[in-house]
């Protein structure tokens, strides 16, 4: 853990901010109840949270120890002891699992809570400022000694590593990245192509004799592969960008593809079979794009 003196020189904590921060003590313990009950509110919000909260006497054991914190976080003695407090939330945070973006997230809410209340009862321009400066400083340095635990921990995994083997992770991280480039080109050549096929079936449907039905239904499945290779490319920069792999866009595509097919099939009365198969593999595809969906929700 960072020692918690150079913590507080890097934030530039002083004797002074925290003095008034433990003025602030006698008030915010009289707003506990109500900062813990908007606090549950708030993460409830975060759709997973059953995930960790799983029954009322856990649910019970969490509110009277983020009440505690709440109020301790005024209590104007940031020792040792109080960021070694701080870690070990941390550590139980890394246990459990719990993202380090819910950590964040609350924190926002813990940060506007504490700064709207001081805005509507400090009427001292001067002291209003800095009892907001101190607050800031406070819930900052709690957040860095809480996520401090999911940096070492990722650190330990790393280190605990034979050279080979953090040759061969750094090497495939390296080759993944140039897999995802060229996946977002191989994306951005097959749009281009489904542009082609779309134009070329608008050039059917008014220049050959391929019916006026079975053209608009052509354009309409070339259209709607051309929207789901658009949507693909979509998902795959936000991949790029560190987002989850979409899976469910791939299965959109291919879904878009036999669609295509259906729309051209349907006006053939020997194409009966092929429809039935395809239909079959379409529901397939439905079923599992609602999986995937279904997955991504409760994640």
């Amino acid at each position: 853990m960072q020692h918690h003196e150079s913590l507080k020189e890097h934030y530039k904590f002083t004797k002074e901010e925290a003095l008034l921060l433990q003025t602030l003590q006698p008030r915010m313990s009289e707003l506990a109840e109500d900062f813990i009950n908007e606090f549950y509110d708030y993460i409830w919000g975060f759709g997973s949270t059953a995930k960790f909260l799983k029954n009322q006497q856990i649910i019970d054991y969490h509110r009277s120890k983020i009440k505690a914190w709440f109020v301790n976080l005024f209590c104007g003695k940031y020792d040792l002891p109080y960021f070694t407090y701080l870690y070990k939330i941390g550590e139980i945070h890394v246990r459990i699992g719990l993202p380090t973006h819910y950590v964040n997230s609350a924190f926002t809410f813990v940060r506007t809570f504490i700064i709207k209340n001081i805005q509507e009862n400090e009427l001292d321009e001067v002291k209003r400022a800095q009892l907001i400066v101190a607050t800031e400083k406070i819930i900052d340095m709690n957040l860095d000694t809480l996520t401090s635990s999911y940096r070492e921990e990722e650190l330990s995994k790393f280190l605990s590593l034979s050279r080979f083997e953090k040759t061969i992770l750094g090497g495939l991280k390296k080759f993944n990245s140039y897999i995802n480039f060229f996946l977002a080109g191989s994306l951005a050549l097959v749009a281009f192509f489904a542009i082609g096929l779309f134009v070329y079936d608008i050039y059917l449907l008014f220049f050959s004799d391929i019916g006026i039905e079975k053209g608009i239904l052509t354009v309409l499945g070339s259209l709607l592969v051309l929207w789901a290779a658009i949507e693909l490319i979509h998902e795959e920069i936000n991949h790029l960008q560190g987002k989850g792999f979409a899976i469910g866009a791939f299965i959109m595509l291919a879904m878009a593809a036999l669609i295509r097919k259906v729309l051209i099939y349907s006006l053939s009365s020997e194409k009966g079979n092929d429809l039935l198969v395809i239909g079959a593999v379409i529901v397939a595809l439905a079923f599992a794009y609602w999986l995937v969906n279904a997955k991504n929700k409760t994640a």
